[in-house]
């Protein structure tokens, strides 16, 4: 069986010779992780701006296929890499400097079998408080963080998607993890 890489660069590179159904199989392929990912990116302050900056990755993605090279980073490196920096433009261009913590739509985060109302009531507030902990990371460690939790990225293709070295990613989801352990240290014996 051939790794997904290879078939996504095959894909990218059948889309440049104007294959369109190559590219509609990579966009099903990472649609959704992407758009998670810039929403999470995003937070609730600014989710409104989801969809078009969603759209405006894939579109350069379309755009500049014949730019990716698959010794340099993984299709998913690149497209989050692309994804990242849209939504840094967005938040250049809004001039935003801090970013608030969500605190709305976190109850949908957490699944509960067969919860009891006062259960129902807990989970709500406590992925309340986990998505505030993750939005309030700052935006660099958040990145890491969600392409490492949510994306399933490797620290490698994290490094490819935000030019740093292996390293410093790391060392940024160290310290996201550590920010969201000291953010939820209370919890788990609140909830045990």
């Amino acid at each position: 069986m051939e790794p997904a890489g290879s078939k996504d660069a095959e894909l990218l590179r059948a889309h440049g010779a104007g294959d369109p159904s190559a590219f509609a199989r990579l966009y099903d392929r990472y649609d959704r992780q992407c758009f998670h990912f810039i929403r999470r990116l995003l937070g609730p302050a600014h989710s409104d701006a989801a969809e078009d900056l969603h759209q405006e990755a894939w579109i350069s993605i379309a755009r500049s296929a014949a730019a990716f090279d698959p010794q340099k980073a993984t299709f998913p490196a690149w497209l989050f890499s692309v994804a990242r920096n849209k939504v840094f433009d967005h938040f250049r261009r809004q001039k935003v400097a801090v970013l608030a913590s969500a605190r709305e739509d976190a109850a949908l985060t957490v699944a509960d079998l067969a919860p009891t109302p006062l259960q129902e009531v807990q989970s709500r507030e406590l992925a309340q408080r986990i998505v505030a902990a993750v939005d309030a990371l700052p935006l660099e460690q958040r990145a890491t963080f969600v392409m490492f939790a949510d994306a399933g990225l490797s620290l490698d293709e994290i490094a490819q998607a935000t030019g740093v070295g292996v390293e410093t990613a790391k060392s940024r989801l160290r310290y996201a993890r550590a920010a969201l352990r000291q953010a939820l240290a209370g919890e788990r014996t609140a909830h045990a």
